[in-house]
């Protein structure tokens, strides 16, 4: 899926706290957008997949510093919990989607995901075609709302600039091999 998709997940997951804590609403809205957006890094350093996806450890770190944020709620404590959810949920519905390849409609990889506890990857479902496919666009848009209605300010600008980047990103993702001379 999109990092786009991911991050409006995340954002979902934040957005009732504008009405239970509305001053840790922002810090949580931050925390995760980067938690969903940060897995993805290791398109660029690593293995894609393998190297920031982490669908136990995160999961595991969410549960952690959930429990310290209800304990001691702060926007660092709030912050850590919803990036931790929220790359921990990216990392575990990447295994719902395509393979790892870059033609992922070609379905020639057998790598969804890597969990790191049992040392295998895990197979992909293709729930979500590929990257980029119609069904990811519409997730990025369904799960926008929540966010876009709870949020304002910088926030609500960021789910905008994403929901641009997810109809460009869909409208060329089947060229972009070619384009890349890939």
């Amino acid at each position: 899926m999109m990092a786009t998709t991911h991050a409006a997940v995340g954002l979902t997951l934040a957005a009732p706290l504008v009405l239970v804590a509305p001053e840790l609403a922002t810090a949580a809205a931050v925390g995760a957008l980067a938690g969903g957006v940060f897995p993805d890094v290791d398109l660029f350093v690593g293995v894609h997949r393998k190297t920031l996806h982490f669908p136990v450890y995160y999961s595991v770190a969410a549960a952690v510093f959930g429990a310290v944020a209800v304990a001691s709620p702060s926007t660092v404590t709030v912050g850590l919990a919803f990036f931790f959810l929220s790359a921990g949920l990216h990392s575990a519905s990447d295994w719902f989607g395509a393979g790892d390849e870059l033609r992922p409609w070609d379905r020639t990889s057998d790598r969804a995901v890597y969990v790191h506890p049992a040392r295998r990857w895990l197979r992909p479902r293709y729930l979500v075609r590929y990257d980029g496919a119609p069904e990811d666009l519409a997730l990025t848009l369904l799960f926008s709302v929540p966010g876009f209605l709870a949020f304002s300010g910088g926030v609500r600008v960021a789910i905008a600039v994403g929901v641009v980047v997810a109809l460009f990103y869909t409208g060329f993702r089947k060229r972009m091999p070619e384009w890349f001379g890939i």
